[in-house]
């Protein structure tokens, strides 16, 4: 995923939209409120206060903005959209209407078609489908050992299995050199009290990209943190990247946990001071990189490289 910088008579159309979509049940919340203040800095250069936003109408949107600039901005909206709290039948209701003006249709608007219209089941099917989640359980069949290795790291997962050697191969990183990517790995599952795969509770190794993602970009685990590992990863991610952001934005922003196992959740993580805009900043550096962490990344010859390296060999920019 590119963030696209559009020109500023482009930024004062999209930003005058997404302030529609914020303010469409009332005032806007907090964490929409800090979107539209980062957005407004960090992608369009602007200074035009958000209170001097007029209103726009669908038609006037749609003649000064399309294509894969009209596809982000709806993306924008409805991250806005979700920012404090589920997304209102209202809202979704305006950016259905920008969206059909600029000729915009995407997956993640027929998903969140089922969640305004109350089929929560079939909601969350359709967004597991799409999402990074299902993507994982399928490479951990295709590279990790087939159906008995999706077996074994599921019930791993859930503390009914454990692979001692697999357990022992991530456990000896913590005999490698103090800089090197698997020292900073070990330590950073010690000091967060994890397990490792293979271990009683660990993750199975096609989603350990995540805590690799955690290692290398120095984001750490609070919500906020996680919020800004969601961004870093749709950045690399070539496949349903905008699926890995309201995955993010649902759990800490709207208060939505979409994963099939309980998970802490919260609200309005993004009107923390500085989030929003570093959640942009985060979209970019993963945008830079070279290679999709999630697409089978083969770590293993890496670990015992300095971290400095391998990041400058995966073209990670520092924050």
């Amino acid at each position: 995923m590119q963030l696209i910088h559009p020109a500023p008579e482009q930024g004062l159309l999209g930003l005058r939209a997404m302030r529609m979509v914020a303010e469409v049940d009332g005032q806007s919340g907090p964490a929409a409120r800090a979107m539209l203040e980062a957005a407004k800095h960090f992608l369009l250069n602007l200074d035009t206060p958000i209170d001097d936003l007029s209103p726009i109408l669908p038609a006037e949107l749609a003649a000064g903005i399309s294509g894969p600039l009209a596809e982000q901005l709806c993306q924008g909206m409805i991250v806005v959209g979700f920012a404090d709290g589920p997304l209102s039948a209202a809202a979704f209701t305006k950016i259905s209407e920008f969206a059909a003006a600029m000729h915009v249709d995407f997956p993640a608007l027929h998903t969140l078609q089922r969640m305004i219209e109350q089929h929560m089941t079939l909601f969350k099917l359709d967004f597991l489908r799409h999402s990074h989640i299902s993507a994982m359980l399928r490479d951990q069949v295709l590279h990790q050992g087939g159906l008995l290795g999706l077996a074994k790291g599921v019930l791993g997962m859930k503390g009914l299995v454990e692979e001692p050697a697999l357990a022992a191969r991530f456990i000896a990183f913590g005999d490698l050199p103090p800089d090197s990517l698997g020292a900073h790995f070990f330590r950073h599952y010690r000091e967060n009290g994890f397990s490792f795969p293979g271990e009683k509770l660990g993750f199975p190794t096609a989603g350990i990209y995540h805590d690799f993602a955690h290692v290398l970009s120095g984001y750490r685990t609070t919500p906020g943190e996680e919020m800004l590992i969601g961004g870093l990863t749709a950045g690399f991610r070539k496949q349903n990247p905008f699926y890995v952001i309201l995955f993010v934005q649902l759990t800490f922003g709207a208060g939505m946990n979409m994963t099939p196992i309980p998970q802490p959740t919260t609200k309005s993580v993004l009107a923390e001071p500085g989030y929003a805009a570093r959640f942009f900043r985060a979209i970019e550096r993963g945008g830079g990189m070279n290679t999709d962490l999630s697409d089978n990344w083969d770590f293993w010859p890496l670990v015992a490289r300095p971290i400095g390296e391998v990041r400058w060999n995966l073209g990670l920019a520092p924050e």
